[in-house]
């Protein structure tokens, strides 16, 4: 399963979202199906050329926030590209989108960019909204390769125990992790749980990211910078 879901979201199929009752429209607030959301950017995939091969979807109990993730067909091996979506009909926060990878043998949820639509929803926004999604989905094919280029620099570069030591520090003072982490990504970059290869960038960010499995997702900020961090060990 590679959506985390927290706080008391469910997870749903895909012809659950179709069926769910959409708040009364005012004169201010014109909510948009969960699931218009889902197929706008999975038309806008299409047509820029990428292949969706899994979906999964969570609502919580009320049906007012949605949120999702989207896997798409990668011709690199070790991780998928994916693509994170929310919307919400209660005023909670504006329909935004993901772009991340996920490791395959543990499924870290890692979101690397947060585009998010901010603008109420109104009459307005949901006439836009096609519009919108084409233009952050457009530039997604230069995002992959251009993760694809960063993750191989963090596989090939090596890194000496005082440089992980000094990298998770700087992870807690820039507050991606909290004080009870540390012992955690220390742990998963001396003894990991899964192979990640040698001591390399690549380990010391799975290490990090792995600790913070249903965290990434609260605050994919913690995402970039956890890259700020590795990019510049890996430099």
């Amino acid at each position: 399963m590679s959506l985390i879901l927290h706080a008391g979201a469910n997870p749903v199929e895909y012809g659950a979202l179709r069926e769910l009752a959409l708040p009364e429209p005012t004169a201010t607030h014109v909510p948009i199906p969960h699931f218009r959301v889902v197929d706008l950017v999975a038309h806008a995939l299409g047509y820029y050329g990428h292949q969706v091969t899994d979906q999964h979807f969570g609502i919580t109990p009320d049906g007012a926030r949605f949120f999702g993730v989207l896997c798409l067909k990668s011709p690199y091996t070790g991780y998928d590209d994916m693509v994170g979506l929310r919307n919400s009909h209660d005023k909670k926060f504006p329909v935004g989108i993901s772009f991340g990878s996920r490791v395959f043998v543990c499924d870290n949820l890692a979101f690397a960019g947060d585009h998010v639509i901010k603008r109420k929803h109104t009459l307005n926004l949901k006439r836009d909204l096609p519009g919108l999604i084409g233009e952050i989905v457009e530039p997604l094919a230069t995002h992959r390769e251009a993760q694809k280029v960063k993750i191989d620099r963090y596989q090939a570069t090596d890194v000496a125990d005082e440089r992980a030591d000094h990298a998770i520090m700087e992870m807690f003072r820039q507050e991606i992790i909290g004080v009870q982490r540390i012992a955690d990504v220390h742990e998963q970059w001396q003894r990991p749980a899964h192979d990640w290869g040698g001591k390399t960038g690549w380990r010391l960010f799975n290490a990090a990211t792995f600790a913070l499995t249903g965290k990434v997702a609260e605050n994919p900020k913690a995402t970039a910078d956890l890259h700020t961090i590795i990019d510049a060990v890996c430099a």
